[in-house]
């Protein structure tokens, strides 16, 4: 577990669980202490240790790929919180969410509000969640490239997805994925701006990295 962020009013740790080194993040109101937690990708027990002390309000989900629910079922169970996702992304999950969120909803837990942005490429139902400088990405977004696509019009929808919703954020913008560090967003915005001024393959899509696809 890291404490990536802690100011007067929100922290959010993050931890690597599972065989993908796959991000959980738990955000916690410093002023009420009312918590949440983004994806379950497993190791239940280790995030439900991590949330001691804290009044569980939400499970929040990203996207539907197993790599961050293998541990959701049993989450569930144990927190008995609502379970939020999208619409797109639900069908797959093991037993449907309380809540389905779409672009521009808040999620609020404590004095602490979230703002939901729909980003479709990764998978059709791609959540980030926003609240001040902080973005949590899941995998829409990566250090250097856009989260894998299986597809070139995926890949399209992603980028879209990427300049719509992300790269109109402030330059200070910390971005927080579903796997590895942090990226501050201008990085991404020049290091994009090189990518979109050079020509690509029509079936471009799969691993992509800005600088050298």
């Amino acid at each position: 577990m890291v404490v990536v962020v802690k100011d007067e009013d929100v922290q959010i740790e993050r931890l690597e669980l599972g065989p993908w080194g796959t991000n959980a993040y738990i955000m916690i109101c410093l002023q009420t202490g009312d918590s949440l937690v983004i994806d379950a990708p497993a190791e239940a027990g280790t995030i439900m240790e991590k949330l001691q002390g804290t009044n569980h309000k939400y499970i929040l989900l990203t996207h539907n790929h197993m790599d961050h629910i293998g541990a959701l079922s049993e989450l569930r169970s144990k927190l008995k919180v609502p379970l939020a996702a999208h619409a797109a992304d639900s069908a797959r999950l093991p037993s449907p969410p309380e809540m389905q969120l779409k672009d521009g909803d808040v999620v609020s837990f404590g004095k602490v509000k979230l703002e939901v942005l729909h980003t479709p490429g990764h998978t059709s139902g791609s959540l980030c969640f926003k609240t001040g400088k902080y973005l949590i990405s899941g995998d829409t977004i990566f250090p250097g490239g856009p989260g894998k696509t299986n597809a070139p019009a995926d890949l399209k929808q992603i980028i879209k997805s990427i300049t719509d919703k992300v790269l109109v954020l402030s330059d200070d913008t910390e971005i927080y994925p579903g796997h590895g560090g942090s990226i501050i967003l201008k990085k991404e915005r020049d290091e994009f701006a090189i990518f979109s001024s050079r020509p690509h393959a029509p079936n471009l899509c799969g691993d992509v990295l800005w600088l050298s696809s």
